[in-house]
């Protein structure tokens, strides 16, 4: 554990223009997801939160899927999601969809949170805090650093084909790159127990003080 800690340190210390960046462009994702939100007419605004409403009914009512269920969702979702950015950063030319993927996962946060809140005012500040905040307390740093990591693997191949004085070891690049990867894999497992185990159970409690 240790070991992980100070790889990812120095890969933050090492990165850290590159993660400045990522970051700017996940916040700018959460506030257009936001300001998508206020955009929305009051009829949009009733027919969402009338679905919302029935997912919350079967959240109280212990209707939801099976733990172990939506585990294997969570996990599959997020290590596919995050295994792409994974691949496009060895492709190169797939910068730009990288920044893409980071800015919707920033958007669908700032939109699921600030509809919330603005349907449920406090009571939905409480049910944003126990249902979206635990797992993504762990996966928005997990895309965080996969980001960074897949710019920079990309620019130091760009410069490993184009610029003949940079001699890193290719070999040794892929390694660190795939040893991040699978660092982060062990968080986003943890992230999805997270989200199966626990989430369901502080939203249940939350949705009976809420409406009871």
């Amino acid at each position: 554990m240790q070991n992980i800690q100070r790889f990812l340190l120095k890969q933050l210390k090492d990165q850290s223009t590159v993660y400045l960046f990522v970051l700017i462009l996940f916040i700018m994702g959460v506030i257009f997801g936001a300001i998508i939100v206020n955009s929305m007419s009051i009829t949009q605004k009733e027919d969402l939160y009338y679905y919302l409403n029935l997912f919350f009914g079967q959240v109280s009512d212990g209707k939801l899927a099976s733990s172990f269920e939506m585990f294997k969702q969570s996990f599959f979702h997020n290590t596919k999601y995050v295994g792409l950015m994974w691949l496009l950063g060895i492709s190169i030319i797939g910068l730009p969809i990288i920044f893409i993927m980071l800015f919707l996962k920033g958007m669908v946060v700032g939109f699921t949170v600030g509809f919330i809140v603005n349907q449920m005012k406090w009571g939905g500040f409480l049910l944003s805090f126990v249902s979206v905040l635990p797992q993504n307390l762990l996966l928005i740093p997990v895309f965080l650093i996969m980001s960074a990591s897949a710019i920079s693997f990309s620019f130091k191949l760009i410069r490993q084909l184009f610029v003949k004085k940079f001699h890193d070891q290719p070999f040794r690049m892929f390694a660190g790159y795939a040893v991040t990867f699978s660092c982060l894999i062990a968080v986003i497992l943890l992230a999805a127990m997270l989200e199966a185990y626990v989430s369901p159970i502080l939203m249940r409690g939350t949705i009976d003080f809420i409406y009871k």
